[in-house]
């Protein structure tokens, strides 16, 4: 009988525990998440659509921009998951490529930019908390986190743009 009552008590803690959490963060990230938001729409209205598309189509052309400033760009000004349709500037063989930069990108973009992919800030949080805890500075962490993200979404737009280019001439090959 005396497990029972352990396990009413602790199965509604359990609840009142994420009820805390979710309150933590209503009063704490979300509104900062929306202020975010809401400046980078702003920003985008004061510099014009038009300009950014633009600024996007020129940075499709070259494999360098086009696996990091398309991919930043693309993650920051549409959030996950909208930021995949930068892809439609790109030719088919480039797309695969695309995608796997800007699916690369969701997680570290969380540090310096949290709105962008709200659902990796859990993951983020709690790595900068052990950090934190273990005495070394969050943004240190934050910025670290950003710039090695940005060499890992190069580095895997580069490689699976040449698996595709092997995959479709071996294709072409076959038929």
């Amino acid at each position: 009988m005396e497990w029972l009552k352990w396990i009413g008590e602790h199965f509604i803690g359990m609840f009142q525990a994420g009820g805390e959490t979710f309150m933590g963060m209503f009063t704490g990230i979300i509104p900062t998440l929306i202020v975010l938001l809401t400046f980078t729409y702003a920003v985008i209205k004061f510099i014009g659509e038009e300009r950014v598309n633009r600024a996007i189509q020129f940075a499709s052309k070259y494999m360098l921009l086009r696996y990091t400033v398309m991919p930043i760009l693309s993650v920051l000004l549409l959030t996950n998951p909208m930021c995949y349709t930068f892809g439609r500037f790109l030719p088919e063989k480039q797309k695969p490529a695309f995608y796997d930069s800007a699916v690369s990108f969701v997680h570290p973009v969380t540090a310096l930019f949290p709105y962008a992919n709200a659902g990796e800030l859990f993951v983020y949080l709690g790595i900068a908390n052990g950090i934190k805890e273990a005495g070394y500075s969050m943004s240190e962490l934050a910025v670290r986190y950003f710039l090695v993200g940005i060499v890992v979404i190069l580095l895997r737009g580069i490689i699976t743009e040449y698996i595709t280019k092997f995959l479709a001439r071996r294709m072409e090959a076959k038929s």
